[in-house]
């Protein structure tokens, strides 16, 4: 029996260059879908554009609306987004974006009903923009959006109290300011105002996902209980993070109480042992979070001004799941988008 011929060996460096060629090819698709999708927004624009000039000219209502969807149905019928409430969506697209644009980002690097969603969900194109630029940036799905613009993130980004400024250098502290949000909602822990410490740390490692969603794009999870050891006592941090963007370790303390002045003196410590101990010589500073279940802006203020460490303090909250019964008589996702249908009659009518 004739052996098997034995494999060519591979340059050293195959496996790097195919690492690389995959990413070329990766990012190509991606370009290439972008690309797609820009020519996709732009028609919908036109039309949205046509629709608006017949209606002034014309009095084009809506069922020449719904004859037009079924038109070009039949003239496309391998595409789809040409029913009646998708052309009044391209309407109020023209009308409420005429140059494409939510401010400096281009509504053709976003899928249409990203769009969508931004202009139904946010009257206020500040507003608009503020979410548009973010979910092109860190690559936010649809329900992602959608639950952004729920939570006020918007409002709640940035918001927590902290000495950065003080203690950080001016790129650095701005970018980890804006890092922090407050208040912090940790609504799908499904616990009330009277839960432990413990009772919301274990909720939150069974739930990390969620929980490294609301803390925000670039966060690592490092462990929990995080054990450090210093002149033979241990100490042990609540929840140790990286942070990808800015390349530092953070330490997140959970307190069940209202912020306490000695609180922050606790978080410094954790800083020092960590910066002394943890943090390679090429990672910036650690910077902490303490999460209160309540916190006085002025008393916070003047804790951390004495503070060594860059650190914020953040409020977090806590809210019940529905009830099994409630939850059975929220909407479907028909019903919620026939609702938007509905609003876009009413905001802006082609009747």
């Amino acid at each position: 029996m004739t052996p098997a011929p034995h494999a060519p060996s591979l340059p050293e460096d195959y496996t790097a260059w195919l690492i690389r060629l995959k990413t070329d090819i990766s990012h190509a698709r991606q370009r290439s879908a972008l690309a797609v999708n820009g020519e996709l927004v732009q028609l919908y624009r036109r039309i949205g554009q046509e629709i608006l000039a017949r209606r002034a000219d014309q009095g084009w209502g809506a069922k020449v609306i719904e004859r037009l969807a079924r038109d070009l149905k039949d003239a496309f019928p391998d595409m789809r987004g040409f029913s009646g409430r998708n052309l009044k969506y391209m309407a109020y697209f023209a009308e409420h974006c005429p140059d494409g644009t939510f401010g400096q980002q281009a509504a053709a690097q976003m899928p249409w009903f990203h769009i969508v969603t931004l202009l139904t969900k946010l009257a206020s194109p500040a507003e608009r923009e503020w979410y548009a630029l973010r979910a092109v940036q860190l690559g936010w799905s649809r329900p992602t959006l959608e639950r952004h613009i729920r939570n006020r993130l918007m409002e709640r980004q940035g918001a927590a109290v902290t000495n950065f400024e003080a203690r950080l250098p001016a790129p650095d502290s701005a970018l980890a300011a804006e890092t922090l949000k407050d208040p912090y909602l940790f609504d799908f822990l499904g616990l009330g105002d009277d839960a432990h410490e413990r009772d919301i740390e274990n909720g939150l490692i069974r739930h990390i996902t969620r929980f490294l969603l609301e803390l925000g794009s670039g966060f690592a999870f490092i462990g929990r209980q995080f054990r450090l050891e210093v002149a033979g006592d241990e100490f042990f941090i609540d929840l140790l993070f990286y942070h990808t963007r800015l390349k530092c370790y953070v330490v997140v303390e959970l307190k069940a109480t209202a912020f306490k002045p000695e609180h922050a003196g606790q978080l410094n410590f954790y800083l020092s042992a960590v910066d002394a101990q943890v943090k390679a010589p090429d990672d910036k500073p650690t910077i902490g979070l303490l999460l209160c279940k309540q916190q006085n802006r002025l008393v916070a203020e003047y804790a951390l001004s004495g503070i060594e460490k860059p650190m914020g303090v953040a409020e977090y909250q806590l809210l019940r799941d529905l009830p099994a019964s409630f939850e059975r008589s929220l909407p479907s996702i028909e019903e919620i988008e026939a609702e938007l249908a509905d609003e876009i009659d009413k905001l802006d009518p082609l009747k």
